[in-house]
């Protein structure tokens, strides 16, 4: 798969979690209120999301680097871990989506942004280990953490933006969507 490719499909399924909280949580927002937060939460997701995806891939990196001393066949079980991690993660995004597991939170002081942010973003630090163990380099992490930045901002801006309307009617079915590319990641990864 193109890199480009396999990096905007990335950016886009990581986003799934934050756009869902964005447009669940926007109603509780006044007008006035939330074009007040809309970029403060916006990049403070995204580069929480970023940074996880990226700390995912560092420490990846690193206990692969020294299990691989020790395993001669490592590749291999990467290549296992790294699926059975993008099927758990993209299972339960999809299984949240099918159940309509409500996703609300107070985006209200700065503090709630942040653990906002850090708890939609779990996933992304996930994908970037298992990136890792499939002994992705820089050359290939770079493009898609772009793709995780950009993606997530874009993705809390709409959702803020459309509101609560949008969100009871579309917020869980970006979930379905973004766990089926995950899954679909997965799979690729043995392939």
């Amino acid at each position: 798969m193109n890199i480009w490719i396999s990096a905007i499909l990335l950016g886009i399924s990581l986003c799934a979690d934050c756009f869902a909280v964005s447009l669940c949580s926007s109603f509780l927002l006044t007008r006035e209120e939330m074009k007040k937060k809309v970029w403060t939460v916006a990049a403070v997701f995204a580069v929480i999301q970023t940074g996880l995806f990226l700390g995912g891939w560092a420490l990846g990196t690193f206990a692969t680097g020294i299990i691989s001393e020790y395993v001669g066949h490592f590749e291999k079980v990467a290549h296992v871990i790294g699926f059975l991690l993008l099927l758990y993660v993209g299972g339960a995004m999809f299984l949240d989506g099918v159940r309509s597991k409500s996703e609300h939170l107070n985006l209200d002081g700065f503090k709630s942004i942040v653990i906002g942010g850090v708890a939609t973003s779990i996933d992304a630090a996930v994908v970037g280990l298992s990136m890792a163990m499939d002994e992705a380099k820089w050359a290939d992490i770079a493009p898609t953490a772009l793709s995780v930045l950009v993606f997530t901002a874009l993705s809390v801006i709409i959702g803020m933006f459309c509101g609560s309307f949008v969100g009871r009617k579309l917020g869980y079915s970006a979930r379905i969507v973004g766990g089926l590319v995950l899954i679909g990641l997965g799979v690729n990864i043995l392939l």
